[in-house]
């Protein structure tokens, strides 16, 4: 490959990087492939405009796959229209009121004596420690999510990308 194209390469990608991190949180997960089930239960609880103010914020962000693992009908009962408040309480449990890098995570987990406890925007606690080299995230109900993507930042907070749904203690 001829330095020229490496260099168009590098800048197309350093803008292409940019842009994404000028848009805010609600418009990363809303435009990922992997979270489509996040996104449609985040509109169902008309979360997008939280999602887009100053905060900071840090999101737990479930996988469509974290979705499919849930008890059977959970989604289903979730997404009615009836349930939006039990909806909001969920999707709030996976929002941090503060902007935490993986590495601010790790570290307090250090200082935490092996765990870091969270309040979240529901006012529940996550607790996150390490497992086996995994952060882990526990949910009151004692069922655990390990983070697998970190640190995707948007204009308003940070996103890390978790294996499981986190639920809060009613």
């Amino acid at each position: 490959m001829k330095p020229k194209n490496i260099i168009l390469i590098a800048v197309i990608s350093f803008f292409s990087l940019s842009s994404y991190a000028q848009s805010d949180i609600a418009d990363i997960i809303l435009h990922s492939e992997n979270h489509t089930t996040f996104t449609a239960a985040i509109k169902a609880a008309n979360l997008v405009s939280t999602l887009k103010e100053k905060g900071p914020y840090t999101i737990f962000a479930p996988t469509n796959e974290a979705f499919d693992k849930l008890e059977q009908g959970k989604l289903q009962f979730l997404l009615q229209s009836e349930n939006k408040a039990t909806l909001s309480t969920t999707l709030t449990y996976h929002i941090i009121p503060a902007y935490l890098t993986a590495t601010n995570i790790v570290n307090q987990i250090t200082i935490g004596d092996g765990t870091f406890k969270m309040t979240t925007v529901a006012g529940n606690i996550l607790t996150a420690s390490i497992k086996g080299g995994d952060v882990l995230l526990t949910d009151s109900l004692g069922n655990t999510a390990k983070i697998i993507a970190t640190d995707l930042k948007g204009s308003n907070g940070i996103i890390h990308v978790i294996d499981g749904v986190l639920m809060p203690r009613n």
